[in-house]
């Protein structure tokens, strides 16, 4: 899969083809999944979303420049619908993939099950917790590993703006998290560089 690729594919896309959708849809559904369920925290949700960007793409395709990437539009577009969907219903955001993971790693017995759904739930409520501008950034960077530079370009703000979301972000989440770590330091909340 190549920028050029779908450079060749928007342009099919113009012309009406709906091959080129599905192609297009094959290439980029997990990745828009992925992000309108970090950010809902809900499947049929997020499964809904993933369908209306999809839809929009073929709507909107004479209004995306072949000549730039994809994923940026593609992103954003996740984003606005996702923000759309949490002001009528009201959710919030589930805990990130990587964050369960380090929480849930290597238990097994009973007792730790329990365990690790007592840690899920806090991580949840406190990502849940964050402002959606950060719960977003936070998304978009650790989730789906975008650059800062990424992030501005798909949410339309400066670098500045995305550099504050994150560390208020990961600020919040530290001292949401507090005690809970017994001093260890949280994957990922540790600035990775853009």
């Amino acid at each position: 899969m190549s920028r050029a690729d779908d450079q060749e594919l928007i342009i099919q896309l113009q012309e009406g083809s709906l091959d080129a959708l599905g192609e297009l849809y094959d290439r980029y559904r997990q990745m828009v999944y992925r992000t309108a369920l970090a950010i809902t925290g809900d499947q049929d949700a997020a499964s809904d979303l993933m369908q209306d960007v999809f839809l929009r793409l073929y709507r909107f395709a004479d209004h995306i420049d072949p000549q730039r990437p994809l994923e940026p539009w593609l992103y954003r577009m996740t984003v606005n619908l996702s923000y759309t969907w949490m002001k009528r219903n009201r959710r919030w955001l589930r805990p990130l993939e990587d964050l369960a993971e380090w929480l849930t790693g290597g238990r097994q017995s009973p007792h730790d099950v329990v365990e690790m759904q007592d840690d899920w739930d806090r991580v949840q409520r406190a990502v849940s917790n964050l402002p959606f501008p950060q719960r977003v950034v936070i998304v978009l960077y650790y989730l789906n590993d975008l650059s800062l530079q990424d992030i501005s370009e798909i949410l339309e703000v400066p670098v500045g703006t995305v550099k504050s979301r994150l560390h208020y972000g990961r600020q919040a989440l530290r001292k949401s998290l507090e005690g809970f770590l017994d001093g260890e330091s949280l994957p990922g909340l540790d600035y990775k560089g853009s």
